[in-house]
């Protein structure tokens, strides 16, 4: 097939480095439109790694149902949820000074100013190695009984957005469509709502802290149901440093990971992001972000995609080798 990769198109208000992609052409357009919106991907994510996405077809009531069962929980005794109390990489309740993200890119800067409850992939995996360090069964808190089927669903949907995600990211680069999803098929996909409470849960930040440190999500696609909020996500650009990520509530925010990347050999960046600790002018502002974290099957060996599609070629690694790395250095000890 003929590729739509295009050079890097210089920042405009008529091209603006984070654009928002209707998905619903892409679905179901005729072949002009879809080679539009793979070059609109395609320019984004050489100059952020970012993009919104709407014509998703995710029922924006039920983030709204996650979230409110969400809520209910972090709203328990300390005491409460640290039965459910987890490391960085597992599930359960990741409390207050458990990840400083920033440091997964050298940035030492104090533990994030947040509580997670993580998920992971539901299905256990054939190989008993494979099983034994990514597999474990996800813990539901019983205060909550109703999270896990909203969880569960949108888990789903998620898997389904990621699958045509995917789909358009092979096509972007003059690829099969299926060049990164047949790597998908049993993946250890990771689910985090993370709650950044205001100044009278956490109190007053220490210089240099955020509610999410500066960093790179570290593997492949990453989707983000985020709210507004001054202290919010910004993102990196070279030709704008940071800046807040353009919000629009009907949109799920994409960025792609380090692992991503390297398959590119570096055409797409891997998006450089960080969350903004309470607003002095507003130091009760609460927030809750869904993100769910897009994951190769392990065992997959990520090669760069050669000139000149890529631009780096990077050593081909294993993609569960990289992701322990990484999450290792985030966690505070």
């Amino acid at each position: 097939m003929s590729s739509p990769v295009s050079s890097p198109a210089s920042s405009s208000p008529q091209t603006p480095r984070i654009p928002t992609v209707d998905l619903r052409p892409w679905v179901s357009g005729d072949a002009d439109a879809r080679a539009d919106i793979a070059r609109t991907v395609d320019r984004a994510l050489q100059t952020a790694g970012f993009l919104l996405v709407t014509g998703h077809g995710v029922d924006p009531s039920l983030r709204s149902r996650v979230r409110e069962a969400a809520r209910a929980f972090f709203a328990l005794p300390a005491r409460t949820k640290e039965r459910y109390a987890a490391k960085v990489g597992g599930r359960g309740w990741l409390g207050p000074g458990a990840e400083a993200n920033g440091y997964s890119e050298g940035t030492e800067t104090p533990p994030d100013l947040k509580e997670s409850l993580t998920f992971a992939t539901h299905e256990p995996f054939e190989d008993p190695a494979t099983n034994a360090e990514w597999y474990a069964p996800n813990v539901w808190p019983a205060e909550t009984p109703e999270l896990r089927a909203l969880c569960e669903e949108y888990l789903d949907r998620m898997a389904e957005l990621e699958k045509q995600l995917l789909a358009l990211l092979g096509e972007a680069l003059g690829l099969e469509p299926d060049f990164f999803s047949r790597h998908m098929d049993h993946p250890t996909y990771g689910f985090n709502i993370n709650w950044y409470p205001g100044t009278e849960v956490i109190g007053t930040p220490a210089p240099g802290q955020f509610r999410i440190g500066p960093h790179t999500d570290f593997g492949t696609v990453t989707i983000l149901d985020r709210q507004a909020g001054k202290g919010g996500l910004q993102v990196y650009t070279d030709e704008g440093g940071w800046e807040d990520a353009p919000f629009d509530p009907d949109a799920f925010t994409i960025n792609i990971g380090d692992l991503m990347a390297r398959w590119t050999g570096d055409r797409w960046r891997s998006g450089r992001h960080r969350v903004l600790p309470p607003p002095a002018d507003a130091p009760t502002e609460e927030l809750m972000s869904l993100v769910y974290f897009g994951e190769c099957t392990p065992g997959t060996l990520v090669e760069s995609v050669p000139a000149p599609v890529g631009r780096v070629a990077y050593e081909p690694v294993d993609s569960h080798v990289y992701l322990r790395e990484k999450l290792d250095s985030i966690t505070v000890d």
